[in-house]
């Protein structure tokens, strides 16, 4: 699956690779999270265009959004059937730009973070599903899910699921819904080749959505490591003369 992602290429550069019409500039993000607004690339009136949606994908015919769980992933084996994703696939198909994203293992029944990215260093586009939800006062939210497939062999070591990544000379064929439908692009949705993405663990600081920047790419150090370790807990000691508690607590 996908549940955080980094954006740290230069806005110009993601612009040349996209080739989207606007020049938004934004900062680099290392921490994004789910219900957050992120960049998306999409095809309108012939062109593609940049757009902001927040992650998080609200079908269009949900009566009350506070009341449906939101949509972070689409599972690609299934986009064509389920209810929430079979518009979206044949008619707002969508990119994410993105330098990587961040997946948890458990290890000795702790979930240590690992940054995972193309060897290669060079961003990678997303396939996503996108959805408007109109509200009976007019009011609109514009949403979006990653889709996901299986991983391959290596990546699999982390998570069984890795989101879908579109090639470049791919892009006009995932986007284009009325030059091709959905059955058109299934062949797209892939998990990225054996040895093309690689990974490295990092500090637990990422667990934090308030945490936003560039330390935490870092392949974490020993000392952090030793660290982050949980401390062992130290049995509670109780004075002889100590009174009983009665179950009201003290403060000293």
């Amino acid at each position: 699956m996908c549940g955080r992602f980094v954006i740290t290429s230069p806005p110009a550069a993601l612009r040349q690779i996209f080739g989207y019409a606007e020049q938004p500039n934004f900062p680099p993000r290392y921490n994004i999270a789910p219900t957050q607004p992120i960049p998306v690339v999409m095809l309108e009136n012939g062109g593609r265009h940049f757009r902001l949606m927040r992650w998080g994908l609200v079908p269009a015919w949900v009566k009350d959004p506070r009341k449906f769980s939101l949509l972070i992933n689409a599972r690609s084996e299934t986009v064509r059937e389920k209810p929430a994703f079979k518009n979206a696939i044949k008619r707002r198909r969508c990119l994410i730009p993105a330098d990587g994203y961040y997946e948890w293992q458990d290890s000795s029944g702790r979930k240590r973070p690992f940054f995972i990215h193309r060897r290669d260093g060079k961003p990678v586009g997303f396939a996503a599903l996108a959805e408007t939800w109109m509200g009976p006062n007019g009011e609109g939210v514009d949403s979006v899910a990653i889709v996901t497939a299986p991983a391959s062999r290596d990546l699999a070591a982390l998570h069984h699921r890795v989101p879908v990544t579109i090639a470049p000379d791919e892009f006009e064929r995932w986007l284009d819904a009325r030059a091709f439908d959905a059955d058109d692009v299934m062949a797209l949705l892939t998990g990225p080749a054996e040895g093309e993405f690689a990974w490295h663990e990092i500090s637990t600081r990422v667990n934090r959505v308030v945490n936003d920047d560039a330390q935490l790419l870092l392949p974490i150090t020993d000392e952090e490591r030793a660290a982050e370790e949980p401390k062992p807990k130290k049995a509670a000691r109780k004075a002889a003369s100590a009174p009983e508690d009665e179950g009201q607590g003290s403060l000293f």
